[in-house]
């Protein structure tokens, strides 16, 4: 009699973790986004060349982040740093996310030994990448003017 007392309290419990664990999922999945426009996010990374070099920069709202290297001497070098909330006003500002769906990418230039640029903007709504957009002469230059602003917090030996 006792090990059908145990069984049971052990399924009742069990389904009552259960229950509290997917109405905490719940919860969490119906939080609002305020602007599903708003930045959250922005990565720029040149990778390839020969030797296979690669620099990586991401930012969000409070931190940046930088690495650097040569794949063929196995050099890596990195950097964090916070940020303040007017320096990432400043990064976002350069970007207008009305156009991010309009920007165009080139082909890779890396099969030839060439580097990439590569800019990733993420919002709530979607995660936006663009390889080589500096033949989009209409929409690169908020892209010129993002690097710009980044050149200018990075580290020198980062730039």
């Amino acid at each position: 009699m006792s090990a059908i007392k145990k069984i049971s309290l052990k399924i009742f419990f069990s389904t009552v973790l259960l229950l509290t664990f997917f109405s905490c999922l719940k919860k969490k999945r119906t939080t609002t986004v305020k602007n599903p426009n708003e930045i959250t996010s922005i990565s720029l990374s040149d990778i390839g060349g020969s030797l296979g070099s690669y620099r990586i920069i991401r930012i969000t709202k409070d931190s940046i982040h930088s690495e650097r290297g040569i794949a063929a001497d196995k050099t890596h070098h990195r950097w964090d740093a916070a940020i303040t909330p007017e320096t990432w006003q400043n990064m976002v500002s350069a970007i207008d996310p009305n156009t991010l769906d309009k920007i165009k990418s080139s082909p890779s230039k890396q099969p030839v030994d060439g580097t990439d640029e590569t800019f990733q903007i993420r919002t709530p709504k979607k995660s936006h990448v663009y390889v080589n957009s500096y033949v989009d002469n209409i929409h690169y230059k908020q892209f010129q003017k993002l690097k710009i602003r980044i050149e200018k917090i990075l580290p020198k030996e980062y730039q």
